[in-house]
C-alpha cells in the first residue's frame, strides 16, 4: 500500500490561493489519485481526483472552476491547486489513492486549511 505525505496547508485570507501537495512513497503512476476534505462536524467528502492514464480531472461542485488538481508522476506528487478560497473550505484535506475501479486505501495523514479574515 502507497504511503501519502501532504503538505501545504495554513492559514489564509478569503479570495487568497494556496497550494497542497501529495508526495507518496513509491511510484503511484498506475493509481487514481483524490482529494478529500472534512470540515468540522461534516463527512469527509472527494472533491476533486485524477486518472492514472490521461490525467482525467473530476471535481465536486463546490469546488468546480476554482481548484486544479494535477499530478507529476516523475515527482511521485498530486497537487490540488486552490484558488478563490473561501471560509467554507476550511476543512482538513487529506489525498488518498486506489487502483481503478477499487476504493481508496491508501490515506495521507491530513493537512488543515483555514481560511479567515
Amino acid at each position: 500500500q502507497v504511503q501519502l505525505v501532504e503538505s501545504g496547508g495554513g492559514l489564509v485570507q478569503p479570495g487568497d490561493s494556496l497550494t497542497l501537495s501529495c508526495t507518496a512513497s513509491e511510484d503511484f503512476s498506475s493509481l487514481v489519485v483524490g482529494w478529500f476534505r472534512q470540515a468540522p462536524g461534516k463527512d469527509r467528502g472527494l472533491i476533486a481526483s485524477i486518472s492514472n492514464i490521461g490525467g482525467i480531472s473530476r471535481y465536486a461542485d463546490s469546488v468546480k472552476g476554482r481548484f486544479t488538481i494535477s499530478r507529476d508522476n516523475p515527482k511521485k506528487t498530486v497537487y490540488l491547486q486552490m484558488n478563490s478560497l473561501k471560509p467554507e473550505d476550511t476543512a482538513v484535506y487529506y489525498c488518498a489513492a486506489k487502483r481503478p475501479g477499487w476504493d481508496y486505501d491508501g490515506w495521507g495523514q491530513g493537512n488543515q486549511v483555514t481560511v479567515s479574515s
